[in-house]
């Protein structure tokens, strides 16, 4: 009797694929995709970071990347046994390559692949070190002269951006930087991360003291240190400051803090960077064979530029540059913006006795943070999730392996649950005004999120406060700032004394603009974003975020950020193809993103 369990039928297809890849041949590899199937790889195939979708994507990844990949070896991880449910079966899988190895998750629809998710996980012969391989540390025996550890580091230390260059160069010192950092440590890669501020941390610690993280403690963990068990669900600010600092040290990393990047140029004959920092009042010019922006998943703060700025009598500053509410007791305060810095800085300022008004110009999503654990997280990222036996890693790779093309097809259902769950606060807040949404097609934070960065409230408060009117609430459009505050286009004045703009950031390749120069980052392109051809997010699609983790169209030159999650995640695929260049690999991308806007 033929064997039609769900492992079995895996095996049948991983044995089959492996034999067409082996053999070379593309038609019969194809025939095993189903008509509307999507393949993501992360570096492993291609270089990059790319979705091929259907089976003429499949067919031209194949066609362009199977002779120099070799793939062979596609076999049922190690201790993993298939699942089935409504009609689709799931498996983890394991491959090698000519210089790889490589692990991944499929999902069938009947005997044919639905999705696929291939990533690399080290390169052969540059193994991280680690578990058995880890260096034994302690040099047993006699060695006259022999250096301690803390001579060794800091001599490092005294080398490197000095006598000796770094191949990876690191701007920004912040989460992103710091794990990314790590990553390319861990590979013996000659790193350096210079971040303007004095101390690792002070990225956090600097901003409004009322900021924590909105993200629960399971989805924030960096490369290779979890936090703690008792670490608390959402960490305050200066607590996630001291951890980036600690690690940062314990991690051996190479930062420099106090340390401003003022210009960058590419040769292209010599095929480095040329990098001028400002260190302890001198410059230095760092000379890297690949460039790094680690400056978040936003660019530089956008300052909105209204009628009448200049004649404003008070205070007027952007969210980044808030201190907190402790100087504004007795003001005026007028917030601009609705998304989650509005509300965290609305609510610090409210529980000083501070007047604030929350100026909201356009719809917002809004989704209570208990409701997003349970609904949203809970089956990757929570304390139930551990105990169930999912890791980091493996919720990682289960996010990464669902298409953006349908990724609102799966998210959806959450949050019509979660409006479902929590209709009474949602009735609340449209009867105070508040203009809410659930994202273009319905699909909720973590579209609005990889869409745009922007248009979203995790509520941890502020939310109340707004119901019960605690929080002031205006709607409009601004037509002018005035001496005394601002008039909105219907004629209404607001007073203030203070204006906070929590307007959000533009694309990253603003920074590229100012270090190198328009021209670099014009051809680089606008960065983040699908092209699902949604608000803030035009078309085409881009089937991936723009720029981001992978090659661009500038040599040597890289994006790394996001939120915690994905700076774990991506530091890693990331790490890996600057690893390789650092070796001489032949890294030939396949599928260079297209630049279709430029801001």
């Amino acid at each position: 009797m033929l064997d039609r369990t769900p492992a079995a039928r895996v095996e049948a297809v991983l044995k089959r694929l492996d034999a067409a890849l082996q053999a070379g041949d593309v038609d019969e590899a194809v025939t095993l995709f189903s008509g509307a199937c999507y393949w993501r790889d992360l570096v492993a195939f291609t270089w990059n970071i790319k979705t091929v979708e259907g089976r003429d994507g499949v067919r031209d990844l194949l066609t362009h990347c199977l002779a120099h990949v070799r793939p062979r070896d596609w076999r049922l991880a190690e201790g993993e046994v298939p699942t089935e449910a409504d009609g689709v079966t799931q498996a983890w899988f394991a491959f090698d390559t000519e210089v790889a190895r490589g692990y991944g998750l499929v999902r069938l629809k009947g005997d044919l692949i639905w999705t696929l998710l291939t990533t690399m996980i080290e390169l052969k012969g540059h193994e991280e070190q680690a578990g058995f391989t880890r260096p034994l540390g302690a040099r047993h025996g006699v060695h006259p002269g022999a250096k301690s550890w803390k001579e060794q580091r800091e001599e490092e230390a005294a080398r490197l951006g000095h006598t000796e260059q770094p191949a990876v160069l690191i701007i920004g010192g912040g989460q992103g930087g710091i794990a990314l950092g790590a990553r390319l440590r861990q590979l013996r890669v000659p790193t350096l991360i210079v971040e303007r501020n004095e101390r690792p941390g002070d990225s956090w610690r600097k901003r409004y003291k009322s900021l924590c993280l909105h993200d629960p403690v399971w989805y924030d963990h960096l490369p290779y240190i979890d936090f703690p068990k008792n670490w608390p669900v959402f960490a305050p600010k200066d607590k996630i400051g001291d951890w980036l600092e600690m690690y940062a040290k314990v991690m051996e990393l190479n930062y420099w803090g106090g340390t401003t990047a003022k210009r960058a140029a590419y040769d292209e004959t010599a095929k480095e960077w040329a990098v001028v920092v400002e260190r302890d009042g001198r410059e230095i010019t760092l000379r890297p064979r690949q460039l790094v922006f680690a400056t978040g998943m936003s660019g530089k703060p956008n300052i909105p530029d209204f009628p009448g700025m200049e004649r404003f009598r008070g205070e007027q500053h952007h969210s980044s540059q808030h201190p907190g509410p402790d100087a504004y007791v007795g003001k005026t305060v007028v917030v601009v913006g609705s998304n989650n810095s509005a509300h965290d800085i609305c609510a610090a300022l409210y529980e000083a006795g501070v007047d604030v008004t929350m100026l909201q110009r356009s719809s917002t999503h809004v989704v209570r943070s208990d409701s997003l654990m349970e609904y949203g997280l809970g089956d990757l990222y929570s304390e139930r999730a551990v105990a169930a036996g999912m890791t980091t890693a493996k919720a990682d790779l289960i996010f990464a392996s669902l298409p953006y093309r349908i990724l609102h097809e799966f998210q959806k259902p959450v949050y019509d649950k979660i409006r479902e769950v929590d209709a009474d606060f949602y009735r609340d807040l449209d009867a105070a005004g508040f203009r809410l949404d659930f994202g273009a097609d319905e699909s909720g934070l973590f579209m609005k999120y990889l869409r745009r960065g922007s248009g979203y409230y995790i509520d941890v408060g502020a939310s109340q406060l707004i119901i019960d009117r605690k929080i002031k609430l205006v709607g409009g459009q601004v037509k002018e700032i005035t001496e005394a505050g601002m008039r909105l286009e219907d004629g209404r004045e607001i007073p203030a004394d203070v204006i906070v703009y929590a307007t959000g950031y533009g694309s990253m390749n603003g920074w590229v603009a100012d270090l190198v120069s328009r021209e670099v980052a014009d051809t680089v392109g606008k960065v983040w974003g699908l092209g699902s051809d949604t608000p803030k997010d035009p078309g085409p699609w881009e089937g991936e975020q723009r720029n981001m983790w992978k090659p661009t169209r500038q040599e040597a030159l890289w994006f790394h950020g996001g939120n915690l999650h994905q700076s774990r995640h991506y530091s890693h695929v990331l790490a890996l193809q600057l690893k390789a260049r650092h070796e001489g690999i032949p890294t030939p991308v396949y599928g260079l993103q297209e630049v279709h806007h430029t801001r």
